[in-house]
């Protein structure tokens, strides 16, 4: 089985697997005790502390660890914005971050807050001029993540940051899926991690808050962890993130480089293996091992089970998938093809032979799908009328975009497709098969049971 998730979680590191081990023998006793067994758990505390705050380039007595990546975000944003109450009520994030600050960012809104939401480029970055516009008087913390967990696209965090600085407005960077790589360069004032992204165990995030940001920890708290983090540490498994992050950063230069290597090769490689096929995302600033493609006429969660069946474990952000029926917010925010959405995330150690099976396996994979679904051959239609309507009301992607396809050369160029719908992906999905396949797209109305999108045929 070749496992290319790695953004969702890395495998355990052999390194985190001895510290945990280790530390289970020696830090199980509170390490806020004076005994010997306390003093023991207190030093292996410490030192993970200091190889952590080391690897992120901050003050020991700055970092906390907490009990997730979630957490340390849910945390941080919570506490920044409750410490500049008093500057005001406005938090501006991105549109991709991850939905923990998402989520963060609902309930401030909630609360009465207002939420400013920064778009993307179709790359999946921000503009920097964009966080300058959206900067205001009352604006208390601004949120970046440092790169992108779906399409790997690398944020300019540094620009942000200087921007933000020089507005007087701290900058929150989630920085889990770069940290393993190395620092986040740039002034910011908060940061935030999870050990799992890697290689570390699971249950582990980092808070880091710099001195200096006005910061109101919210909700009960206790004298552990600066009261940022209440209860009792899980000491085995900080002490085995801490050692593992040691040990991909020594590793990580070399390893970018060859992971690099690989996913380029997938980038170059399965437009030319696989027809109708948009491969997302920045194509330079990216991290090592994220490659993100969408397949037209293709089924999201049945390609996924049919490359696990073939031996891949990959992941989608597509909207036809079990956990979900609307568009992953990052494709949507970037204005991409959601259908079909195949998302390889390398770890570390990857093989280059199973990066070559993948790419054998994969063309037969997605036209078996597209089979299935009934998706179009190429045929020389004779047009017959200058508008065709397509009732695809009740039918989920990618069946829509399916439809549409078989009938635009139905049309004359110059006519129109009117496709009906009532799925929230066809909003993504059919504007993405436009661009991809040269036509127009002219917008939507609001129909009875759903909404009408408007194709124009010109060529």
């Amino acid at each position: 089985m070749s496992y290319f998730d790695a953004a969702s979680a890395a495998p355990l590191h052999p390194v985190a697997r001895q510290a945990l081990w280790a530390a289970l023998d020696d830090g199980w006793a509170d390490p806020s005790r004076l005994y010997r067994e306390g003093r023991r758990a207190r030093m292996l505390l410490d030192a993970a502390r200091e190889a952590a705050a080391e690897a992120v380039g901050c003050r020991v007595d700055e970092l906390t660890f907490t009990s997730s990546g979630t957490r340390a975000v849910h945390t941080g944003v919570a506490g920044a914005l409750a410490g500049r109450r008093r500057t005001g009520r406005h938090l501006i994030v991105s549109a991709v971050e991850h939905s923990s600050v998402l989520h963060s960012a609902e309930v401030f809104e909630a609360e009465g807050g207002e939420v400013t939401r920064v778009p993307v480029r179709r790359t999946g970055a921000v503009d920097v001029e964009s966080y300058a516009a959206a900067l205001r008087a009352d604006t208390a913390l601004a949120c970046l993540q440092s790169a992108n967990h779906e399409v790997g696209t690398v944020q300019p965090v540094a620009a942000v940051a200087e921007v933000c600085r020089a507005a007087g407005v701290p900058l929150l960077v989630d920085a889990a899926q770069s940290l393993g790589w190395g620092r986040v360069e740039g002034d910011w004032a908060l940061l935030t991690a999870s050990a799992h992204k890697w290689g570390g165990p699971s249950g582990v995030g980092l808070l880091v808050v710099r001195k200096g940001v006005r910061f109101a920890v919210q909700g009960a708290s206790d004298e552990r962890e600066s009261g940022r983090a209440p209860g009792f540490e899980n000491l085995p498994a900080i002490v085995a993130a801490a050692a593992s992050l040691r040990a991909v950063r020594a590793q990580a230069e070399q390893e970018a480089v060859r992971l690099r290597e690989l996913t380029a090769r997938i980038r170059a490689r399965v437009p030319q293996l696989v027809p109708d096929v948009e491969v997302v995302g920045d194509a330079d600033r990216r991290l090592p091992g994220i490659v993100t493609f969408s397949c037209l006429y293709v089924d999201g969660e049945t390609l996924l089970h049919e490359l696990d069946r073939e031996g891949f474990s990959v992941s989608s952000g597509s909207s036809c998938t079990s956990s979900t029926l609307t568009p992953s917010h990052v494709l949507r925010a970037m204005g991409v093809l959601s259908e079909g959405n195949v998302r390889v995330s390398l770890p570390a150690g990857a093989a280059e032979a199973d990066v070559d099976r993948f790419l054998e396996v994969l063309p037969g994979v997605v036209a078996g799908v597209r089979e299935k679904l009934g998706a179009p051959m190429p045929t020389a239609a004779v047009p017959q009328a200058e508008e065709v309507v397509v009732d695809s009301l009740g039918k989920r992607c990618p069946i829509p975009v399916i439809e549409l396809a078989k009938v635009i050369g139905s049309v004359p160029v110059g006519g129109r497709v009117r496709v009906l719908s009532d799925d929230e992906a066809a909003r993504l999905d059919i504007p993405a098969w436009c661009e991809m396949r040269g036509q127009e797209y002219e917008g939507e109305e609001k129909v009875e049971k759903g909404t009408a999108y408007l194709v124009r045929r010109i060529s």
